[in-house]
């Protein structure tokens, strides 16, 4: 049986200055249950950094891996055979087309995440 598959584009107003310091604390203050913003760009990569309280939707990213380096608290990372737990500094990369779910381990995690700045994310029905 076929899954079915929600193409959503990921579009965000990059409105990042370069040679400016951007403070991680300071931007990871919110009382938004999830806060996903551009901090920086890189070539042709976005580096993104995430808030979350609750888990985020099964997707994959067709044309582009993730990576995520998590700042605070713990993120865990399901994939269809297994869920990566990471800690403070550790970072975690999914290749192109894999299938997955983020969520916080606890209270909130706030992560960093670095990918294509075109990526198209695709939410996967579980």
């Amino acid at each position: 049986m076929r899954k079915k598959r929600k193409v959503t584009k990921i579009i965000d107003q990059m409105n990042i200055q370069d040679l400016t310091i951007i403070d991680i604390t300071q931007e990871a203050i919110t009382n938004e249950a999830y806060k996903n913003i551009p901090v920086a760009s890189v070539n042709d990569h976005v580096v993104r950094m995430g808030v979350m309280t609750e888990p985020y939707f099964w997707h994959l990213h067709p044309e582009s891996d993730e990576s995520f380096l998590v700042i605070e608290g713990s993120l865990f990372i399901d994939l269809e055979d297994r869920t990566v737990e990471l800690f403070p500094n550790q970072l975690f990369t999914i290749p192109k087309n894999v299938i997955h779910c983020t969520r916080p381990n606890g209270d909130r995690s706030v992560n960093l995440t670095f990918e294509s700045s075109n990526m198209t994310t695709v939410r996967v029905e579980k």
